[in-house]
């Protein structure tokens, strides 16, 4: 089962889809994309293919090997997500071919269906507790949101109260069940980030979510040191040896790997089992597109670490197109009671609809985060 051909299409809002097609006749679909680079990943994805082509796509654990020893100079955000996507393409033609979902062929599932979030509130959420009431109205258990728009090394108490005050409103109108997620973007420094924590304790977060860049997660064991509130990172950590500092040091009750960034399903499964080794949950970073979700729900249904799963369904960088839109259909993602149930359809249980990617691909995007800065116009984390 030789690979004959690699076909990657840039499409809207901000995704970048990868076409893996067989000697044979079989294709895989991925997602391989980082936010705001997706024509810098395009061309590590075209380079990769020398290593691909006429090569048997059925040893994928060989290819990643190739593909990841292969370069003297490895690991980082766009060579892994050039190689995820490909990962993902890869299991997609495997499980197509067995005729089961790729999470029979990594040891079946241990249940019947996952818990989703959906996002609310934006990049400079306002009105966050009447968003959250709708979202409970549609079903959602839990959501996530923003807890600030940007903040100084030291954030002023103005930001603090007003990013509790928000916290609060939600638990008093949805209830003490109700999960609320608190992302901090990696925008809030050490200092303000313990005040925080603090601060929001009586609010009973579901999880605070980066709270510190990665790049400083030695503070993350002083912050749990201080807080109850469970600590999640990941999205921006790379390969099993990205995570194993952060396991070792006991910094995080919850890794939150992208699987369209650290490696794909090969290397989310295998952090996963990493994360389970100390006692740690598993919750898949997912505002992407409907591949990224698929593969990230292949892993979550064969995981028993993994608790919830997050999908992008209506979040605010989705302008123009959303998560349902270039599949066939769209009911495979039905959330019924805060819920999706387990996929049951060949490779990552998905079908894309190739004419509307084709199509949207003819328009494509040139989606860049904000620069933000601070009042003194000091450049601020996004």
């Amino acid at each position: 089962m030789k690979i004959r051909s690699l076909e990657l299409f840039t499409v809207p809002p901000r995704w970048l889809f990868l076409k893996i097609t067989t000697e044979c006749g079989l294709v895989g679909w991925g997602e391989p994309v980082v936010e705001g680079k997706a024509d810098t990943v395009r061309a590590a994805v075209e380079e990769m293919s020398d290593f691909l082509i006429g090569k048997d796509a059925r040893r994928i654990e060989d290819i990643w090997q190739v593909l990841y020893r292969g370069g003297f100079y490895r690991g980082g955000p766009v060579l892994m997500s050039a190689m995820s996507g490909i990962d993902q393409a890869l299991w997609d033609i495997k499980g197509k071919a067995l005729g089961v979902p790729v999470y029979e062929l990594l040891g079946g599932a241990v249940r019947e269906k996952i818990r989703v979030y959906a996002w609310i509130g934006g990049d400079r959420p306002g009105d966050v507790a009447r968003e959250a009431l709708a979202k409970k109205a549609q079903g959602y258990t839990a959501i996530k949101m923003n807890g600030t728009e940007e903040v100084e090394w030291i954030g002023s108490s103005r930001k603090v109260t007003e990013a509790v005050e928000r916290a609060f409103a939600i638990r008093e109108a949805c209830g003490p069940d109700f999960g609320i997620a608190i992302d901090f973007h990696g925008r809030v420094h050490k200092g303000t980030a313990k005040l925080l924590m603090h601060e929001l304790e009586a609010v009973r977060p579901l999880f605070i979510e980066e709270p510190v860049l990665p790049e400083n997660n030695e503070a993350l064991l002083d912050l749990r040191r201080t807080s109850s509130i469970p600590i999640a990172t990941g999205e921006r950590q790379f390969t099993r040896w990205g995570f194993k500092q952060l396991l070792a040091t006991g910094g995080a009750d919850i890794l939150q790997p992208d699987v369209s960034h650290t490696g794909g399903i090969s290397e989310l499964k295998k952090i996963a089992t990493m994360a389970e080794a100390y006692d740690v949950a598993l919750a898949p970073h997912c505002p992407l597109g409907p591949l990224c979700l698929a593969a990230s729900l292949q892993v979550d249904f064969c995981t028993p670490n993994a608790f919830i799963q997050e999908q992008s369904l209506g979040i605010h960088y989705n302008q123009g197109s959303d998560l349902l839109d270039y599949l066939v259909d769209p009911s495979v993602f039905h959330y019924h009671d805060g819920f999706v149930d387990l996929l049951t359809k060949p490779g990552l249980g998905v079908e894309i609809d190739e004419a509307k990617v084709r199509e949207a691909a003819s328009v494509g995007h040139r989606w860049r985060n904000p620069v933000w800065r601070t009042e003194d116009g000091a450049v601020a984390e996004w």
